[in-house]
């Protein structure tokens, strides 16, 4: 197993003079996939640090997809080229950014109740994984966490550059992504993490040998290890996390039988 990472600086985004909890987490589904089909999700984080968070699983609005030969399907945004998916396979910024739009009002809506937006955290898997990335680097305040799981940018890195603010470099990530992954290659990962370091921000990339296109139970586990214990400041004292996934199970899929041979 790969792993790279910096030196944890989300715990110094938020207050320690009060205990740091996940108060609202959002999950964004891979291509064709929907929301309610991920619910299961939140069942594998139990630390005390998520006991009270809020979760939602949104579904993408069902468009064509050129790459699919314009089939249609739920999907965040267009993807042309694939497999395999790179950040060349997305050319329209602004259908990216309009998907944006939908997980920043999500978490306006949160923060407007009363979260604070260092206790948001957004994750997603593969396309759901691009936009999470671009929906934190674009938001004006610096969040909780953003973890991506086998995605990639879903935009042109030199010009989508400006368009961060300087809050958002502040909000830590978490990319996760298997080396055998044929869909959306490592390296799409690699460049990623490289993307987000060079603006400065803190990025830990982990990448698994013998892992495909596919989320496994003991990533979610090491995700709710790193916001607990990075982020929120919970060293799980008397925490055993819960291994292994669901019953009968041992990896999910998320978007493996959307794309046309």
């Amino acid at each position: 197993m790969e792993e790279e990472h910096m030196p944890a600086a989300g715990a110094g985004t938020g207050s320690k003079e009060r205990a740091r909890r996940c108060g609202f987490a959002v999950w964004l589904h891979g291509l064709g996939d929907c929301g309610g089909a991920n619910e299961f999700i939140a069942d594998h984080f139990s630390a005390a640090a998520f006991s009270d968070t809020r979760w939602a699983f949104p579904t993408a609005p069902t468009a064509p997809v050129t790459c699919n030969g314009g089939a249609l399907m739920p999907s965040w945004f267009d993807i042309h080229d694939a497999p395999p998916i790179t950040s060349k396979s997305v050319r329209g910024e602004e259908d990216v950014l309009r998907a944006v739009q939908t997980v920043h009002a999500m978490i306006d809506k949160e923060i407007a109740a009363g979260t604070n937006p260092e206790d948001v955290f957004v994750l997603g898997l593969s396309q759901g994984g691009g936009l999470s990335i671009a929906s934190v680097l674009t938001y004006p305040k610096t969040l909780g966490g953003c973890a991506v799981f086998s995605g990639f940018l879903p935009f042109n890195s030199s010009s989508f550059a400006a368009r961060v603010t300087d809050d958002a470099k502040k909000t830590p990530v978490l990319w996760l992504h298997g080396a055998a992954d044929s869909l959306i290659p490592v390296q799409e990962g690699r460049d990623g993490v490289k993307f987000l370091r060079g603006l400065g921000m803190t990025c830990e990339f982990k990448a698994y040998d013998m892992l495909g296109h596919t989320l496994a139970p003991y990533e979610l586990e090491y995700c709710q290890r790193w916001a607990s214990e990075n982020i929120l400041n919970e060293h799980g004292e008397g925490q055993e996390l819960k291994k292994g996934g669901l019953p009968g199970s041992k990896f999910f899929a998320g978007v493996f039988n959307c794309f046309s041979n």
